[in-house]
């Protein structure tokens, strides 16, 4: 079985889909077709150069190369988890959390995968490293976004529960671990309702790709399996981090709720 190539003419026909999109933005006038346009446009331009660098690093399978780029992976996911908060801690330390919790689930779950139990060689060819990198970073980035935007609005709101709390003598774990368990809650669950619906409600995307590549459907089946497992640990692993991080962010040594270490509120 061999897979269909796709040509520029199929992509454009593809693309007019997006068509629905904008008829939708128009009818109730939303304002989003620049954006629309824009979002579109970036994303074709991301992926076709991602896709030409990936095909010249699978050609290397070089470690150092195969390294460098899953540091910008794990540096722009950082990025994109502060973009993603509505009341975002100010300073450095909240991109480290971020940048530095995806670093350790990412790294630690693809070792796992690719070493420990698929085993290519070499144990880091990037063909590899990197598409499993970048899934577990994908729904990571989603836990972690989650865990630390639900902590900070649930902070901000219930600002006076928590300050009671510290007040009769409740360490800042202790005053938190209502909101905490929410968030906690909140950022884990995309990756159970996604484990949920796999299969009967939807073919997963690595699966989907594997089968039209020709890939015998029993063996794309075990991949996804596999990466799904992978990615459930991860990022339950990630959600903990954060949140246990973003309650030290919040509060100092003192025990004391810092919400000026918040920033203003973003605009929808």
């Amino acid at each position: 079985m061999n897979y269909i190539p796709l040509t520029p003419l199929d992509l454009a026909l593809a693309a007019t889909l997006l068509l629905i999109n904008a008829g939708i933005s128009i009818a109730f006038n939303l304002g989003l077709e620049r954006t629309l346009v824009f979002s579109a446009g970036r994303m074709v331009a991301q992926l076709a150069l991602v896709g030409l660098v990936l095909k010249w690093i699978f050609a290397q399978s070089s470690l150092a190369w195969t390294l460098a780029f899953a540091i910008v992976m794990i540096a722009v996911a950082g990025y994109e988890v502060l973009a993603r908060q509505d009341r975002p801690i100010r300073g450095a330390a909240a991109y480290g959390l971020g940048a530095g919790t995806l670093l350790f689930v990412g790294m630690a779950a693809t070792l796992f995968a690719v070493a420990g139990i698929v085993s290519p060689e070499p144990w880091y060819a990037p063909r590899y490293v990197l598409p499993i990198l970048g899934m577990v970073l994908g729904n990571a980035l989603t836990g972690v976004g989650l865990v630390l935007n639900t902590l900070t609005t649930s902070a901000h709101r219930d600002r006076a529960a928590i300050e009671a709390r510290l007040a009769l003598g409740a360490t800042r774990h202790e005053a938190m671990s209502d909101i905490l368990r929410g968030a906690l809650k909140t950022g884990m669950m995309p990756i159970v309702n996604a484990m949920a619906a796999s299969g009967i409600v939807s073919l997963p995307g690595m699966m989907t790709g594997q089968i039209l590549a020709g890939v015998d459907p029993i063996e794309a089946t075990k991949y996804q399996i596999l990466i799904m497992f992978v990615i459930a640990g991860s990022t339950a692993l990630g959600v903990v981090v954060a949140g246990f991080g973003g309650v030290y962010l919040l509060t100092d040594d003192r025990h004391r709720l810092r919400l000026d270490r918040l920033a203003e509120r973003r605009e929808p």
